[in-house]
């Protein structure tokens, strides 16, 4: 059973009439014949009381009609969101990406991205790289901003380095600065108060790498907070922090940068290697790297 012989079994049906079918569907009048009958042979039925003049159907017409019918209809249906997805007039996107970018890339991407799709749904998951990495692999993210890892990511993801960003120190500028050259190298951190991040977020594991590459354990006096938190204990006297600087740069705090060649993270954009991205991934991925080039 074919789908043009439903088709011109439908046609005859509603105009009961084959010249007049045939001239609706464009199709000789011996053709549309042949796929009537080619379509009672597959069913072992006749489908029409054939007259000079007068068409009716059969029983077994009358029981395949409204089936026809549902099955035209599912299959236009079928064709208009296959090419909603391929035009993306629909569907979805499930972007991750870490704290700090979430507050400073993320929101100008997505911006692009739904002024260009706004029918397309964006469902973002904030964590640090870590969980990202692993949530990513599971096939709960389509795409992941993350922070490279020094060790690179798990096999099963491919990433894009998208560009390297410079960390600084910030500080409250209620209190002097924390040196008095404009750049800080890491051992001026040795024995200074610390705002630290929770446990397995990637500035907490940098900074404290860096700090016992320069020979000490750094001091903390609040550890456990996300990105606005930690800000905001800087902001209240309680100790310095190493953030990104494009996070620094909307802080409203001091930023000091460190020495040259300083501290610098590298951010990448991660898909699962088994699993091609869908469009709508592709297209954000591609105004994401759009946007990084524009705005160097």
């Amino acid at each position: 059973m074919q789908l043009n012989q439903l088709r011109s079994f439908v046609t005859v049906c509603d105009t009961r009439h084959f010249t007049r079918a045939a001239e609706l569907l464009h199709v000789a009048q011996p053709s549309l014949s042949q796929q009537i009958r080619s379509l009672e042979a597959d069913l072992g039925t006749e489908l029409f009381h054939r007259a000079r003049g007068n068409i009716t159907l059969t029983d077994a017409g009358e029981a395949l009609l409204p089936l026809a019918r549902r099955i035209l209809a599912d299959t236009d249906t079928a064709r208009r969101e296959v090419a909603d997805a391929v035009h993306l007039n629909r569907g979805r996107v499930r972007l991750g990406a870490t704290p700090s970018l979430c507050a400073t890339l993320v929101p100008d991407v997505l911006r692009r991205f739904h002024d260009t799709y706004p029918k397309v749904e964006l469902h973002i998951e904030e964590n640090g790289s870590q969980n990202l990495i692993r949530t990513l692999a599971g096939g709960e993210l389509d795409l992941a901003l993350i922070i490279t890892p020094q060790r690179g990511v798990v096999p099963a993801l491919a990433a894009t380095e998208l560009l390297r960003e410079e960390l600084v120190v910030v500080s409250t500028p209620d209190h002097p600065a924390p040196v008095r050259r404009g750049r800080i190298r890491v051992d001026d951190l040795r024995d200074q108060p610390l705002v630290m991040f929770r446990q397995g977020y990637d500035l907490r594991e940098f900074t404290t790498a860096a700090c016992r590459v320069a020979g000490f354990e750094p001091t903390f006096t609040v550890e456990g907070g996300e990105m606005d938190a930690v800000l905001g204990f800087v902001r209240a006297g309680l100790g310095m922090a190493v953030v990104p600087h494009m996070v620094a740069a909307r802080s409203g705090l001091r930023v000091t940068p460190f020495e040259r060649p300083g501290l610098q993270r590298s951010i990448a954009v991660a898909h699962r290697k088994d699993v091609a991205p869908t469009r709508a991934a592709q297209e954000l991925r591609r105004i994401l790297i759009e946007h990084l080039e524009a705005t160097r």
